[in-house]
């Protein structure tokens, strides 16, 4: 047993934990950080995935929106976000894309009219968005607050009605009611499903909730490109713990908690095998809700599956789009942005019902997008003076339970079918701008939900650790509360899975751990 009694302990050191342990240690508190890898950040981390090639590609999870500002100021998060100067450019088989600019103008007007025939489309997309926007507006000040009930959030809302639609109705027709056009409706839904596998004509609200969750980000739902690569977001939050006193050890793996009414004893296995202990006033569960449940002695629930497929890619050169697309597809714009392939409304469902079958789909919708083109600086100076570039592709519809029966031939065909489908849209082949690693192999890496499982620790690869919970109070006696109990007093859920606001990098799970113990101590 260690000698000295902390007065907690976070398990995992991804962005939650960080975040918990930063302002615990703020606090005054004495922190102890213990994280499995040998590195800490999680699913936020950017490495040189490929040898010889001085890149470092944000590995998992590769763009921030829901991070509030208020947790980079009150710790101070040594790091820089970028806003990207496109939105979004959908490529359409023989006629012109659809490019929505981040601040939309007469490119975007012009787009929408080219695609539509009139400019209804675009004032649809408008008016839908401007709706969104209020909503963004007035919830996401309420994320770092103690949770409300379901009826005084509606009070606090100047649109109550889509709060209400979102929760109750399917997204599909949400978005149906809004717009017309089958590719505009596709890039709607498409937040609805990113890390989520959803019918979005289902009135589950889980396609609602993950849209909502992709909208909301800082009042404006803005996707920011974090310089240096995602790795630089939990480096700051790294470095912000440890600043504050906090000790953060890599290669320790928790074994095993144990609550007890004054406390917990946190078992580990350090780097050498050592078996150690420590005590604390507190345990926060940074890790997925599962692995939490085991290290507690409890039967976990039966997991929900991610379904996403990740490519990670560098190119010697940005590949040419093929004549016909338009003026405004110079690959410089077009990838600049998130870049939806085969992602029109149709095909959503199309490829859900083929995974729900227990098939991958034959056309696998997804999106490419480039962070060299905002973000240079995780190119090394000889790539960058060559004009290398990433590129990583997020595939949707691909729950883990397709690749359970051949993992790598799975994950091998639906790469194929990914690229065919992109090269669909280009003047050259994909893989003749592929750049080389120092062995001579293309610079492609691509992970399916038991990768992703395997590396992390996430059951079913789900990179937000499970469903999405609304932002409210689910009953009366969470309403007040930071919504991050579990069945032990003495710990505290801080995952994205485990707490009630958590899902994607926003720290928020971490946050509202830290306000807990916090208030209560």
């Amino acid at each position: 047993m260690d000698a000295r009694r902390y007065d907690a302990v976070v398990v995992g050191a991804g962005h939650n934990g960080l975040v918990a342990a930063a302002y615990l240690a703020r606090a005054g508190w004495s922190v102890l950080v213990l994280e499995r890898l040998a590195e800490v950040g999680g699913a936020a981390v950017s490495r040189q995935v490929f040898p010889g090639v001085d890149v470092r590609l944000s590995a998992y999870s590769y763009l921030v929106s829901l991070l509030p500002d208020r947790i980079v100021a009150d710790l101070d998060l040594q790091v820089t976000l970028a806003d990207r100067a496109v939105a979004s450019y959908t490529a359409v088989p023989g006629g012109p894309g659809l490019l929505v600019e981040r601040d939309e103008g007469a490119a975007t007007a012009a787009s929408f009219r080219a695609l539509t025939g009139s400019d209804a489309e675009l004032a649809a997309w408008q008016r839908f968005y401007g709706r969104v926007a209020t909503l963004a507006e007035d919830l996401a000040p309420t994320l770092t607050e103690p949770l409300l009930s379901p009826a005084d959030l509606a009070g606090r809302l100047r649109d109550p009605q889509l709060w209400h639609d979102l929760r109750e109705r399917p997204l599909a027709d949400v978005v149906a009611d809004a717009l017309s056009h089958d590719v505009v409706r596709g890039v709607a839904l498409t937040d609805g499903l990113i890390g989520t596998y959803a019918d979005v004509h289902a009135a589950d609200g889980l396609a609602g909730r993950c849209f909502l969750y992709h909208v909301i980000g800082n009042g404006t739902g803005r996707w920011r490109v974090p310089v240096g690569g995602m790795g630089a977001v939990t480096g700051a939050m790294a470095a912000a713990a440890r600043g504050a006193g906090a000790e953060l050890v890599s290669r320790a793996e928790v074994t095993a908690v144990e609550p007890r009414d004054d406390g917990a004893t946190v078992y580990w296995t350090d780097d050498d095998g050592t078996e150690r202990a420590v005590d604390a006033g507190w345990v926060v569960g940074g890790a997925a809700p599962a692995v939490l449940d085991r290290l507690l002695g409890a039967s976990p629930p039966p997991s929900t599956d991610g379904a996403q497929l990740k490519v990670n890619m560098v190119l010697a050169r940005l590949p040419r789009l093929r004549s016909g697309h338009g003026a405004d597809t110079d690959p410089a714009v077009a990838f600049a942005g998130t870049c939806h392939v085969d992602e029109t409304a149709s095909q959503l469902d199309a490829a859900h019902a083929q995974a729900g079958a227990g098939r991958l789909p034959e056309v696998v919708p997804f999106e490419v997008y480039c962070h060299s083109l905002t973000d240079p600086t995780v190119l090394g100076p000889a790539e960058r003076e060559a004009g290398w570039h990433t590129l990583t592709l997020f595939g949707l519809h691909t729950p883990a339970a397709l690749f359970r029966s051949d993992p790598e031939g799975v994950r091998d065909e639906a790469v194929r079918r990914v690229v065919a489908q992109l090269d669909a849209h280009l003047d050259e082949p994909l893989v003749d701008c592929l750049a080389r690693d120092a062995e001579g192999r293309p610079c492609l890496q691509a992970a399916s939900p038991l990768d992703v499982e395997a590396s992390l620790a996430m059951p079913g690869g789900h990179i937000f650790h499970g469903d999405l919970s609304w932002p409210v109070a689910a009953t009366p006696e969470e309403v007040g509360t930071w919504g991050v109990g579990t069945a032990h007093p003495r710990v505290v859920a801080a995952s994205s899975g485990g707490t009630v606001r958590g899902g994607a990098v926003s720290g928020l799970g971490g946050y509202a751990a830290a306000r807990a113990l916090l208030d209560r101590c």
